[in-house]
């Protein structure tokens, strides 16, 4: 830094800085260097009271000079950039390894829905003037808080759960202000999430999925026997949109990317949901896992992450152990990072189906998220079980 600094105070005649390159270190007492030093200091002497003399002059003249000079070259340098998009050419952020830089807290709440709403039909994107109505109606909509005297005697689709019947305004659970679904349409304008099949809906279930299906409701709606008739979100072992794949869903919609040469880290809090992929190119393995197993790969600047080996039954759409993810990660710009997945299961869906995601990066940290707190609700859950059966015994 003082050679950079100095070689600009040369060039704009400062008398202090050619002074303190004109001093030469004594490296002998020999005759020789003695003379050499004498000279050197002779020269800075004659140099320094040339310049202070005439310091007005070089200012006026020299100056400007080196000011322009300058301001070119630093136009040149942020016309680079500039260049480079108006040639479509990416100018990713890269990690001190040259990897793109995905790292951040990520926050993927909107009103869009996943699957596109029979009243668009063919419609893919919403148009300008449509995008802050539409926004509109859905938060209203969805507001927790309107007519919940009337919700109370409205009976939802599964009808009871745990043995107990289940109104509209019970399964809301909350008031407003603990919801936080977002409330803007995605940056797209896209009608629907998925993008694949066309149509913008989730591919009908295989006859082994939907009695698959029937038979988890079956479970939740009778008296639970033992946890294992609650689902998996309500159990704490995955939250309901970390996935993976990762899907907005009530609160929560955050993820926090952490990245090295070697690895890659998701963080989701729903239920601290931590998955640390390898970006060395091992396979799979064959122990599978609740959330599968995740690999990691580059594909220019794109972040591929493939998961498939899960333990069974998925907290992600009644999906199956036979899921086979695959996402990818691409920063578009320093604040959204486009976040599409295919997801494959042959045993749930009689053909794959694709979602585009973009996410806006957050200034805000990850809170915990305290599942159950413990758990004791598990415990309230079974408690209030075995005290319904005893009641219909008496």
């Amino acid at each position: 830094m003082l050679k950079l600094g100095c070689a600009i105070r040369v060039w704009t005649y400062n008398p202090k800085c050619l002074s303190r390159r004109l001093k030469a270190p004594v490296v002998s007492d020999a005759p020789d260097a003695r003379r050499d030093l004498a000279l050197a200091s002779t020269f800075r002497n004659t140099v320094r009271r040339h310049f202070l003399s005439n310091r007005e002059v070089y200012a006026m003249t020299i100056r400007p000079l080196v000011i322009f000079s300058n301001c070119c070259a630093l136009a040149l340098l942020l016309s680079l950039p500039a260049a480079a998009q108006s040639d479509g050419i990416s100018m990713p952020l890269l990690t001190p390894d040259g990897q793109p830089d995905l790292s951040g807290v990520w926050d993927f709440r909107t009103v869009t829905p996943v699957e596109r709403p029979e009243e668009f039909a063919d419609q893919e994107f919403l148009s300008e003037e449509e995008v802050a109505a539409y926004a509109a109606e859905q938060v209203r909509a969805k507001n927790a808080d309107l007519n919940r005297e009337e919700k109370k005697g409205v009976t939802t689709e599964r009808g009871q759960v745990n043995g107990t019947r289940e109104s509209s305004d019970l399964a809301l659970a909350y008031n407003d202000f603990w919801w936080d679904r977002g409330t803007v349409v995605v940056e797209t304008r896209r009608t629907s999430l998925v993008v694949d099949p066309s149509n913008g809906r989730i591919p009908p279930l295989t006859e082994a999925a939907s009695m698959r299906a029937a038979e988890r409701t079956r479970i939740n709606r009778r008296l639970s026997e033992g946890p294992e008739d609650r689902p998996l979100g309500e159990r704490c072992i995955t939250g309901f949109n970390s996935g993976p794949p990762m899907l907005p869903a009530a609160y929560n919609m955050n993820v926090q990317i952490f990245q090295s040469a070697d690895y890659v880290v998701l963080l989701n809090e729903m239920v601290h949901n931590a998955r640390i992929i390898p970006l060395d190119g091992s396979d799979h393995g064959t122990v599978p896992m609740w959330t599968g197993v995740s690999r990691g790969r580059w594909e220019e600047n794109t972040l591929v992450v493939e998961t498939k080996n899960f333990l069974r039954e998925t907290s992600f759409r009644n999906s199956s152990k036979n899921l086979h993810v695959i996402e990818r990660f691409e920063r578009l710009n320093e604040g959204t990072l486009l976040y599409t997945f295919i997801v494959t299961d042959p045993t749930t869906w009689v053909r794959p189906w694709a979602v585009e995601l973009p996410m806006r990066q957050s200034k805000l940290p990850l809170f915990e998220y305290a599942c159950h707190e413990g758990n004791y609700g598990m415990d309230g859950t079974l408690s209030g079980a075995r005290a319904l059966e005893k009641q219909s015994g008496e």
